[in-house]
C-alpha cells in the first residue's frame, strides 16, 4: 500500500519511516527512528531525486510506482552515495530500463565502488556546478557540496519553485509522525534537540565545508528545504539556517554550563553535584549535567556544541583517564569543537593524572580557554576544598557575564534598547488617484475602544504616507511569523512613486474602502479613516476610526525581534566577506564608505544614520 505526500502540484515525497532501526550507521541511537526522504517531481520528464535505504525498499518502490502510475522514469539524480540512499540505484536501473543516471565525476566512481551495472555509459548524465536540467517547467541546477559529509555530496535546486534538494544537509533523526512538514509541528520542543545531534555528529566536523555551501545557499531564494532525512522546511526557512550558521561557526548557540563526569564509586559525581548547586545558587540556570558512562556520546557532543562553558570531571584509570571520559574528550576533538570555555576536575588515588591529560588533548581545538585552576580530589572531596569549587563556580559565572554591564558603569543611552520594545511589523496600504500604494511599518496601536480607533506612524519620506494625508483612509494587513522574506522586500525596499507595488502579488484582495489588504501571511486586517493627525517631525502619527475589520488565522504576529532573529537574512555574518563602511540595523543595506554623512537616509528602509552602525 502507497504511502506517499503531495508537495507541490508535481513534486511528491515518496520516503518511508524506520522505528525498529535502533542504531543510525550503527553508531548513533535513534529511540524516535528516523526517515529516509526520496522525492519523484513529475514534468514533462519524469525525475527520481536520490533512492532509499536498502530496509525500506519494499514501501519505496510502492511509492514510486504509484506516483508515476504508468509513466516511464526519465531521470534519477543522485545527490548523495551514502548506502541509506543509494542502495536502489541499481535495481531502479533494472526496472526502468533507460533511465538516466543525473551525477558528478566522484558520484559516478562511487557508484561503480558499490554496483555492477550493466548500463551504457550514455545512461549517465555527468555534471559539473551550475549545470542546468530543464525537465519541461522545471529547471534543476546543482550545487557541489564536498565534505558535507562525502567528497561526491552535492545539492540540487529548482530555479522554478525555489525548492532547495539539500541532501543530508538539515537532516534530523527521527521517525515523521503523520505530518512532514517542520514548520507545522512542535519542532523547537520535540525535534531541534535531534536535529542538532543529527548536525554536531554526523557533519559538525565540517564546518568550513558546510559555511561554503551554506554560503551558495544565502545567494539562492529558498521557499523549501527538502532534505534525505527528517522534516520539510517550507516556512520560517531562515530560523533553521541560521542554526546551521551558529554550529558550523562552532558558536555557542546560549551562555550556559555542561557537566560531564565519569565516576567510579561515587566521589567524582559527588564533586560534579556540588558544583552544579552553587552554580545555581549564583544565578546560573542553564546547567545540563551528564554521566559519561550511562549516556551516549552524541548526545553530549550536541550539548557542547550548544553551551558556551563545559567542566569535565574524571578519575584516572590505568594511569590514563576514565575510559567512557576518554572516549568522549577523543570524540569531541574528532568533532572539531571550538571557542568553548572549559574547566576541569581531576581525581585519583595515586598518580593522578586524568586533568593534565584532558587538557593536552582539548588544546587541539581552536580558541579554546581552560577556565580557573585545575581542581584535584584525592579519592574523595574533603571539606576544605568546598571552597575550591565555589571559587570554581564564581570564575565560570564571572565568565558567562563578563560582556554585561556592572552597575557602577556610567549610564549611557544604548539605542539597541529601543529594538526591544515589542513593535510588530505591518502592511500598511492606501489609495490616491486610482494607484494603489503600500510600505512596511512597525508602529500600531488601539488608543480607544469606543469608538475603536487606532494609531500609527509613518515617515514622512515613504509615498504611502503622503498619499494618507490627502486620501485620509488607510488598511493594515498584521502579518505573521509565516511570512517570508520577499513581503519585506516588496512593500518595504522599494518606492512606491516608481514601483506598482501590488502588480506582481497575488495574495491581495479589495476591501469594503477599495483598499488592498493581503490575504496571506497575515492574522488580521483592519481599515480606517483618518481623525486626527499629529506632525511628529521625521513621521507622522495617524490616528484612524476602524471602519472594517477581519480576523483570518490564528498563527502567532511577528514581532520586529522575530524578524531580526528568523526572517531577515543576516549580512553581516559570517558567510560574508566583511565590506568596510557603515550597515543599516533596520534593513542590512551597506553603505561603503569611511565616513557617513550626517544627513545620510538609508536608499532601502529609509532610516537615518542613528540606525547605522560602523562594520568593524
Amino acid at each position: 500500500m502507497h504511502n506517499t505526500i503531495n508537495l507541490t502540484e508535481d513534486l511528491y515525497w515518496i520516503g518511508a519511516n524506520n522505528r525498529r532501526l535502533s542504531l543510525f550507521e550503527n553508531v548513533y541511537p535513534i529511540p524516535k527512528g528516523v526517515s529516509y526522504n526520496s522525492y519523484v517531481l513529475l514534468d514533462e520528464k519524469t525525475v527520481l531525486l536520490d533512492t532509499i535505504d536498502q530496509f525500506v525498499a519494499e514501501q519505496f518502490f510502492e511509492n514510486l510506482e504509484h506516483v508515476l502510475n504508468g509513466r516511464k522514469l526519465d531521470y534519477l539524480i543522485v545527490n548523495h552515495m551514502e548506502p541509506d540512499h543509494c542502495s536502489q540505484i541499481k535495481a531502479i536501473t533494472e526496472k526502468y530500463k533507460g533511465v538516466k543516471i543525473v551525477c558528478n565525476p566522484k558520484t559516478k566512481k562511487l557508484i561503480e565502488q558499490f554496483f555492477d551495472l550493466k548500463v551504457a555509459e550514455s545512461d549517465f548524465m555527468i555534471v559539473k556546478e551550475g549545470d542546468v536540467l530543464n525537465t519541461g517547467k522545471h529547471n534543476l541546477t546543482f550545487v557541489f557540496a564536498p565534505m558535507v559529509h562525502w567528497p561526491e555530496v552535492m545539492v540540487t535546486y529548482d530555479t522554478t519553485d525555489k525548492i532547495l534538494f539539500s541532501a543530508d544537509a538539515f537532516g534530523t533523526f527521527g521517525a515523521i509522525d503523520g505530518n512532514i512538514f517542520a514548520d507545522e509541528t512542535d519542532f523547537d520542543h520535540r525535534y531541534m534537540d535531534e536535529a542538532r545531534r543529527y548536525y554536531t555528529n554526523i557533519v559538525g566536523k565540517y564546518g568550513t565545508q558546510v559555511l561554503a555551501i551554506l554560503k551558495k545557499a544565502s545567494a539562492l531564494e529558498i521557499n523549501m528545504i527538502c532534505p534525505l532525512h527528517g522534516f520539510i522546511w517550507r516556512k520560517n526557512v531562515q530560523q533553521f539556517i541560521d542554526k546551521y550558521i551558529n554550529w558550523a561557526t562552532y558558536t555557542p548557540e546560549e551562555k550556559g554550563v555542561l557537566i560531564v563526569y565519569g565516576s567510579i564509586y561515587g566521589n567524582t559525581k559527588n564533586a560534579a553535584e556540588i558544583l552544579s548547586v552553587q552554580l545555581a545558587q549564583k544565578g546560573i540556570r542553564n546547567i545540563r549535567m551528564f554521566d559519561v558512562s550511562v549516556t551516549h556520546p552524541s548526545y553530549i557532543i550536541a550539548e557542547a556544541f550548544r553551551v558556551s562553558h563545559i567542566v569535565f570531571a574524571a578519575p584516572t584509570y590505568n594511569a590514563g583517564v576514565f575510559v567512557a571520559m576518554d572516549n568522549l574528550i577523543r570524540n569531541i576533538v574528532a568533532h572539531n569543537l571550538q571557542n568553548r570555555v572549559i574547566s576541569i576536575i581531576e581525581n585519583g588515588s595515586w598518580g593522578v593524572t586524568s586533568g593534565k591529560i584532558i587538557e593536552e588533548e582539548l588544546s587541539k581545538l581552536k580558541n579554546t580557554e581552560i577556565l580557573g585552576q585545575k581542581i584535584t580530589i584525592n579519592s574523595s572531596l574533603k571539606d576544605n576544598q568546598n571552597g575550591d569549587l565555589e571559587a570554581l563556580a564564581d570564575e565560570i559565572y564571572k565568565s558567562i557575564h563578563k560582556d554585561e554591564v556592572t552597575a557602577d558603569a556610567p549610564a549611557k543611552i544604548d539605542r539597541n534598547a529601543m529594538f526591544s520594545i515589542s513593535y510588530g511589523l505591518f502592511v500598511l496600504s492606501s489609495k490616491l488617484d486610482n494607484k494603489d500604494n503600500a510600505c512596511i511599518i512597525n508602529t500600531v496601536m488601539q488608543v480607544t475602544d469606543n469608538p475603536k480607533q487606532v494609531a500609527i506612524a509613518v515617515n514622512k519620506v515613504n509615498y504611502t504616507h503622503e498619499m494618507i494625508l490627502k486620501s485620509g483612509v488607510f488598511n493594515i494587513s498584521i502579518l505573521t511569523t509565516e511570512t517570508p522574506f520577499s513581503v519585506f522586500e516588496n512593500f518595504g525596499f522599494h518606492s512606491g512613486r516608481d514601483t506598482d507595488k501590488f502588480e506582481n502579488f497575488d495574495n491581495k484582495e479589495r476591501q469594503s474602502n477599495g483598499l488592498y489588504c493581503l490575504t496571506d501571511y497575515t492574522n488580521a486586517v483592519i481599515c480606517a479613516k483618518v481623525v486626527t493627525k499629529i506632525d511628529c517631525g521625521t513621521h507622522y502619527l495617524f490616528i484612524g476610526e476602524v471602519t472594517e475589520a477581519h480576523k483570518i488565522s490564528e498563527v502567532p504576529s511577528v514581532t520586529y525581534d522575530y524578524y531580526l532573529k528568523h526572517i531577515k537574512p543576516n549580512p553581516n555574518n559570517k558567510l560574508e566577506e566583511k565590506k568596510k563602511g557603515w550597515i543599516c540595523k533596520i534593513c542590512g543595506y551597506v553603505y561603503e564608505g569611511d565616513v557617513l554623512p550626517s544627513d545620510y537616509i538609508c536608499p532601502l528602509c529609509k532610516h537615518g544614520v542613528e540606525d547605522f552602525e560602523k562594520i568593524v
